[in-house]
């Protein structure tokens, strides 16, 4: 289940509160920036500091390069 438009023009990161990477096709949110994603489950961006998982280098050239990704937050 996909995250709604609206809220995706919402969303930023808790910690740096910069733009995230919506990476749809696996449902989570991703900071380039710090390398941490966020799982959105049942479409709810679970954005909880505890619950962010570390990116190695692989994985983020992965997510960046991914052709699902939108950018959030307001434009």
């Amino acid at each position: 289940m996909t995250l709604d438009n609206f809220l995706v023009g919402l969303l930023v990161d808790p910690v740096d509160h910069g733009e995230l990477l919506y990476v749809e096709d696996r449902d989570l949110l991703y900071n380039p920036r710090r390398r941490v994603a966020y799982p959105v489950r049942d479409a709810i961006a679970v954005l909880l500091v505890d619950e962010a998982l570390e990116v190695d280098d692989d994985e983020h050239e992965a997510l960046v390069h991914d052709p699902s990704v939108r950018p959030t937050g307001p434009r």
